[in-house]
């Protein structure tokens, strides 16, 4: 285990690292975080028109509507807001102008959007349907705002003129070389660019959604932080698009009165597999809770109110879990544990697929019946989660109480020498 976590550091880290300091994936992180309160208002009021207590169907009928405005204002509008918050972020990256680069963006986006036909939007690709779209055209846009600005190809007026206008003439040169560029492969060439978008896409959201896909990937995060990379940073750029689309998905067909089509919609993954953080890691402080090795003791005592809402740095480098063999080994496998039991409970229909959205930091089994949109058995899941966690932590925790305690007692035995 050794070699091969030497070989991590080595081979592996570098480069993983610098995948996820790179500036585009940095820039659709940032516009997949800045898009998640939306999803979590929206999943609010889904809550409140869809929640699973006997006779309330009937209670919210006539109000049912009214309470659809606010999910259709989030999730209906979801990839306008993701393309104006990723161009944002890009071009604040670029050093250009954050809110001209987010405009740019957005603007290009929307005619992209217009059918032809009738020059109306296409209100369904506004929504997750255009997600990706959304995030290639505001990181076209931003690259190409600065392949101007850096050649010296904008208008500049005197110094003296305000600088909101001086920064908006300064955007014209490549606002219209963009909106004519997309004008012609959209409306003259005829060019499908959300239906090209999603085809070259397709195996990887059709991935994302099966056992042995999410499996992988809860592999590769928890191998991440394992290796001292934040895992779920690091992949979010790659998977939120994906994951807010199944859940944007969810709600729809809930909303229709239609089975839900996708197992791991955002929530899944932090609450379900990240039970008290990542790696069930609640599950750790609860076994060492009274641990005869002092060290061990202080740090579950201290890190288990922040895991309480799925912070676990304390205990994670505190112990450390990271770059140790010992706990290397129980934290991943906790994972694939949680993720494996919680999608086949899902896929048989025991516990309801999420469809609400709620902030990572609730705590678990609270989670649990809220993600699920108020299934109890989902909760009760929550409760078995940790238990099976803190099965899988026991023989490895013990092992390692032993070692440090045998390596204190010698150490006691060379001082007294």
């Amino acid at each position: 285990m050794s070699a091969a976590t030497g070989f991590l550091q080595r081979r592996v880290v570098p480069f993983l690292t610098a995948l996820s300091e790179n500036t585009y994936l940095s820039a659709i992180r940032a516009g997949m975080v800045s898009v998640v309160p939306l999803t979590i208002i929206g999943g609010l009021f889904m809550v409140l028109a869809y929640l699973p207590v006997p006779g309330w169907d009937k209670i919210v009928e006539p109000y049912r509507q009214l309470l659809q405005v606010p999910v259709t204002a989030t999730f209906g509008l979801l990839s306008v807001f993701a393309c104006f918050a990723i161009g944002y972020d890009l071009g604040r990256q670029f050093k250009q102008e954050a809110m001209v680069s987010a405009t740019i963006a957005t603007v290009v986006f929307l005619m992209v959007q217009l059918q032809l036909k009738d020059l109306t939007l296409n209100m369904e690709n506004l929504g997750s349907k255009g997600l990706f779209t959304a995030v290639l055209i505001a990181l076209v846009c931003g690259r190409m705002q600065k392949f101007f600005t850096d050649r010296n190809l904008v208008i500049k007026l005197p110094e003296n003129v305000p600088p909101v206008v001086y920064e908006s003439f300064l955007s014209l040169t490549p606002l219209f070389f963009l909106v004519v560029g997309f004008w012609v492969i959209r409306f003259v060439l005829g060019v499908d660019i959300d239906q090209i978008v999603q085809f070259l896409l397709r195996p990887l959201v059709f991935a994302l959604n099966t056992l042995p896909g999410i499996l992988f990937y809860a592999f590769l995060v928890t191998l991440l932080w394992s290796v001292g990379i934040n895992g779920d940073n690091a992949m979010d750029a790659l998977v939120a698009p994906i994951f807010l689309q199944y859940l944007a998905a969810n709600v729809d067909a809930t909303t229709h009165g239609q089975p839900l089509p996708y197992v791991t919609a955002y929530g899944f993954f932090t609450t379900f597999v990240n039970v008290g953080g990542t790696g069930a890691t609640i599950a750790l402080a609860l076994v060492m809770w009274n641990s005869k090795e002092p060290g061990f003791r202080k740090v579950s005592r201290l890190s288990l109110p922040t895991q309480i809402f799925q912070i676990n740095e304390p205990i994670f480098f505190g112990f450390p879990i990271v770059l140790n063999p010992i706990f290397m080994v129980p934290y991943i496998l906790n994972a694939l544990i949680l993720t494996a039991g919680s999608y086949l409970l899902m896929q048989w229909h025991v516990i309801h697929k999420p469809f609400v959205n709620v902030p990572w930091t609730t705590p678990p089994i609270i989670g649990h019946y809220l993600v699920s949109g108020g299934d109890w058995k989902a909760a009760v899941w929550g409760v078995v989660s940790i238990g099976i966690a803190m099965v899988v932590y026991w023989p490895f925790a013990r092992a390692a109480e032993r070692q440090r305690l045998e390596a204190e007692a010698a150490a006691g035995e060379r001082s007294r020498e």
